[in-house]
Parts: C-alpha cells; structure tokens; sequence
C-alpha cells in the first residue's frame, strides 16, 4: 500500500505543499507540513505539491519503506506506528 509522506528532517515549513493541496497536507505545532490524509493519492493537486516542493521532502512510499521516525496513518487517518528503521535498498 502506498502512503503519503513527508520527511520532517527536509522540511522548511514554506507551505508550498499546504496551499496546493489542502486535502492531503497541513501545518504541525513545529510550522512543518504533515499528511492529514492517504485517500485520492492520484490526484493532480498532489503531484503539484510533491513536484512544488522546494527541498523534496514529500513523496509516496509504501508502508515499509517510510522516513524513519514518521508516523504513518490508516485510512481512517489514526496513527498506526512511528517509523523506526527505513528499508534497506537491495
């Protein structure tokens, strides 16, 4: 299953994503973009966010292979688990 995500070690809060595609992103406590939302993942105003962002800190991964440290959602937006170790590339 792909998951949106963010990597907040790249992020710089400049709302690029947030203003683009409201349905997916919003600002944390920290000023830095988060997923509010895994559903529509095809949709163009999220390409456009994830093209719009000026550090490459947002992208579509499957659900073993998210940022360490992130914390990836169900669909019903519930946090399921905080990424502890990124998948290693074969």
């Amino acid at each position: 299953m792909d998951i949106l995500d963010v990597e907040k070690s790249k992020c710089i809060g400049c709302g690029a994503c947030v203003s683009i595609d409201a349905e997916h992103f919003d600002f944390d406590s920290d000023g830095l973009s988060e997923v509010i939302s895994n559903e529509n993942l095809k949709s163009e105003a999220l390409q456009t966010a994830i093209e719009s962002c000026p550090t490459g800190a947002i992208r579509l991964a499957k659900t073993d292979d998210a940022y360490e440290g992130d914390v990836t959602m169900d669909d019903d937006y519930q946090q399921t688990s905080t990424v502890m170790a990124t998948k290693s590339e074969s």
